[in-house]
């Protein structure tokens, strides 16, 4: 007996910052299956030129994580959810810890900690029993880099609530996808030339050979939702970059 099967072309599911990058490509591979999808964001006209990129049964919903009045708007006309990806991310928090900012830190929790956790609790009553959540958190919540305390402290915070959750609400599965370096719009902030040597740096430092792309995070999501013999775990996919190299 398997226990990984195909989505249902009936399945509905909601990526919650689906309107580029990571949460884009989760959409892309549940829309090329035939589910119906809906991708939420903020920005209107993103979400429309995400769609259409992604084409099949997708609809999209202007929403801003970070407000609940929109996180209720969104679910009290959201039916019922088959699989929930929650895809919000934030770049508030990074930066050296005698240096940072509490205020800046708190802001990382507003704009990623708080959103997972208030969607996730907005959900539940709409999401199927048997579903899935997988929530995309990052590698920084386990790794020791300098400059990554408060984005260790916030990825952290999630991370550490997935297996408690898993089985407090079961059989609704509850898992974590924890990315390394990924090159999404989320890097745009970082001037072309720097990004560029940051990235083959790391690529020379990784089992791999590359950073991630937002189709390897994507696969890892698509896994989790399909296989309904796994919850309650963080799944890496770093490339490799969080192993012990002997070096």
């Amino acid at each position: 007996m398997t226990t990984s099967q195909p989505i249902s072309t009936s399945a509905r599911v909601v990526v919650v910052g689906g309107s580029s990058g990571i949460g884009e490509a989760t959409a892309a591979l549940f829309a090329a299956e035939g589910a119906e999808v809906v991708i939420t964001g903020r920005d209107p006209a993103k979400l429309d030129a995400a769609a259409a990129r992604i084409g099949g049964r997708t609809s999209t919903f202007s929403m801003d994580a970070g407000h609940q009045v929109d996180i209720d708007a969104f679910f009290a006309t959201a039916g019922v959810i088959d699989h929930l990806v929650v895809a919000v991310s934030g770049s508030s928090g990074s930066g050296p810890f005698a240096e940072l900012s509490l205020d800046e830190l708190a802001a990382g929790f507003d704009g990623k900690f708080w959103p997972h956790v208030r969607i996730l609790k907005a959900a539940l009553p709409h999401l199927d029993s048997h579903g899935s959540v997988t929530l995309v958190t990052a590698a920084s919540a386990r790794a020791a880099f300098a400059g990554t305390a408060g984005l260790a402290a916030i990825n952290g915070a999630l991370e550490s609530m997935v297996p408690p959750l898993a089985v407090e609400l079961a059989p609704l599965r509850i898992n974590a996808v924890s990315p390394g370096v990924v090159d999404t719009p989320w890097w745009d902030r970082v001037p072309e030339a720097q990004r560029e040597s940051l990235f083959d740096g790391l690529a020379a430092t990784t089992p791999v050979g590359r950073v991630g792309r937002a189709e390897d995070i994507a696969r890892a999501i698509h896994m989790l939702a399909h296989n309904t013999f796994i919850t309650g775990v963080v799944l890496d996919a770093t490339g490799g970059a969080n192993l012990p190299t002997g070096r």
